[in-house]
């Protein structure tokens, strides 16, 4: 077990600390800035008029890239790579979710790239440098402002892609939970699903690591289990909002990955979904992942694992077999996901059939065994459980 743990992002956590420091922090690297959102959430909330008055009143000229995606576009990559070379703005600026931040990342490492950005998306270690990438988070969800990753979709193609790289790191984020108030029923139900598969992705590993970093990822899904409720129920509740937030930001910044290799099952599924059908990331996941679970428990080497899980997250008795434990663990998943959080339960119900289910396998395995993962899976296994969800 050894592992190096150098996390560069500063973050301010807390109400009302983008004023001085915002214009602060960018003004170390530079005097101007792209600022990279979504559509018309931020403008709702006010927190835009916050950002330009704190980036004019420390002198910072503000060009804009709005109407990001949630599942963010190669194509507004490149446009934000274009305005950063023809204004020569050297500080990339983020306000929204894991989309805008994502998006942001790879327009800071395009800057440095001649040609398409997708082809850094698709081959990360071609990246060699990256602008300065700066956020005000939204949406307790992906963890993007604490880490060096980001997942970009080309609808041309149909894929949606992962890559990561030291230098995408956010140098500052702001973390504000008041900046949460004012997100919807649903997508709170599926930034929580979203923190909720970032944890299990890492506690379902083959690989054995430090039993205290079980234990962390244990109570960072009790906490998210906890707070969830109370946030759909009051989204102006303080306390819920910011453990939900920072339990975002701890899932996905390296904590409890230690020495493991990483072994993701779930996202990969989930991420043909997103480039096929362009449904919501956390929603996605909450339908696959209790399917995938009972994929993983048909062998018993695995049950062990999940009757931990079921025990030590969801409180479920030990007086019963260890495969009851195990299932009881993934029913109250299910509860929280669909009945807590009132997600659709299937895919049917979102209007996906199974009409590409093929090709999207084939996509995930090339034709082989997908064995990077907790339980090894064939395309056919895929298929299978992508069919479970319908």
């Amino acid at each position: 077990m050894h592992f190096i743990y150098d996390i560069p992002t500063k973050v301010y956590f807390g109400k009302d600390l983008l004023q001085n420091n915002l214009s602060k922090e960018i003004k170390k690297y530079s005097d101007k800035v792209l600022l990279v959102y979504g559509k018309s959430s931020i403008k709702k909330m006010g927190l835009y008029d916050k950002v330009i008055e704190e980036l004019k009143k420390g002198k910072i000229e503000v060009f804009e890239l709005s109407g990001i995606d949630p599942n963010p576009r190669v194509t507004d990559v490149n446009k934000g790579v274009q305005i950063c070379r023809e204004n020569d703005i050297k500080a990339v600026l983020a306000v929204g979710g894991g989309s805008s931040i994502d998006c942001a990342k790879f327009i800071g490492a395009g800057y440095y790239y001649d040609s398409d950005a997708w082809d850094l998306i698709i081959y990360p270690e071609k990246v060699t440098n990256s602008l300065p990438i700066f956020s005000v988070l939204t949406l307790a969800a992906t963890g993007s402002e604490m880490d060096p990753n980001a997942v970009i979709s080309n609808i041309t193609t149909n894929e949606k892609i992962g890559g990561t790289h030291r230098c995408l790191y956010p140098k500052v984020s702001f973390l504000d939970p008041t900046n949460t108030f004012t997100v919807s029923e649903y997508q709170t139900a599926c930034g929580s699903a979203d923190i909720i598969s970032h944890l299990i992705e890492q506690y379902f590993s083959p690989y054995e690591d430090l039993e205290l970093l079980d234990n962390i990822i244990e109570g960072l899904l009790k906490t998210v289990i906890k707070y969830t409720p109370i946030a759909l129920e009051n989204p102006k509740d303080y306390t819920a909002r910011a453990n939900l937030m920072w339990t975002s930001s701890l899932a996905l910044n390296g904590l409890v990955e230690g020495s493991k290799i990483q072994a993701w099952s779930c996202h990969p599924l989930e991420h043909q979904l997103s480039a096929f059908y362009d449904i919501t990331h956390g929603l996605g996941l909450a339908i696959l992942t209790p399917r995938w679970m009972r994929f993983c428990i048909k062998n018993p080497e695995n049950i062990s694992r999940f009757k931990r899980f079921a025990i030590n997250v969801f409180d479920i008795s030990e007086n019963q077999s260890d495969i009851e434990i195990a299932e009881k663990g993934i029913q109250k998943l299910e509860e929280f996901f669909f009945e807590t959080c009132k997600l659709n339960k299937t895919l049917s119900e979102i209007g996906i059939d199974d009409r590409d289910f093929e090709e999207m396998a084939e996509r995930i395995t090339g034709g082989k065994v997908f064995d990077t993962c907790y339980e090894k899976m064939t395309k056919n296994d895929i298929i299978s459980i992508y069919k479970a969800c319908l």
